[in-house]
């Protein structure tokens, strides 16, 4: 009898390394809601701050004695006539004795080297026969008070989407 050879065993494979530990699922859920909330409160923060400014930057036109307050502010007062533009009429429009009057405070103060601050007071609405004028007395005082001079100006209205300044009148 010849030896039996013993049945041939399926070769093993060597034990292979342990697979890798899956990554923590919930620890990424919790990063990435963390991220989404914070991304949308930043979003959120945005608008209202944009609604905000907007609201707070509107060139309001309700009004013909506040439009005329914020003219004259912009033009004698900040001397800023981009600005200014922004309350007078698109057409139509006659700034050139006010133009003048802001043209010589501003040669007196040059020539003799003094600034010349410029107010007003009240502003008085009036209306007749559909047309609306806004009175006031514009004053020009020295900065240092030794010398005021008033003048009475009237600004002809027109309501044209919010009330504009359509001209500027020295009144006798």
């Amino acid at each position: 009898m010849q030896p039996s050879n013993p049945p041939a065993q399926p070769a093993v494979p060597p034990p292979a390394a342990a697979p890798p530990k899956p990554k923590n699922r919930r620890v990424r859920l919790i990063v990435a809601l963390a991220g989404g909330i914070m991304a949308l409160l930043c979003l959120g923060g945005v608008g209202v701050f944009v609604s905000f400014y907007d609201e707070a930057t509107k060139i309001e036109r309700k009004a013909p004695d506040a439009v005329v307050d914020s003219f004259l502010r912009a033009y004698l007062v900040n001397r800023d006539d981009q600005e200014a533009s922004l309350y007078t009429c698109k057409s139509g429009l006659d700034l050139s004795r006010l133009e003048a009057f802001r043209t010589d405070i501003q040669s007196r103060e040059q020539r003799f080297s003094i600034g010349i601050r410029a107010d007003w007071t009240s502003l008085t609405v009036s209306s007749d026969n559909g047309k609306t004028t806004v009175t006031t007395d514009i004053r020009r005082m020295i900065s240092d008070g030794s010398e005021r001079t008033t003048d009475r100006w009237q600004f002809p209205m027109i309501d044209d989407d919010g009330w504009r300044v359509c001209g500027a009148l020295p009144v006798a």
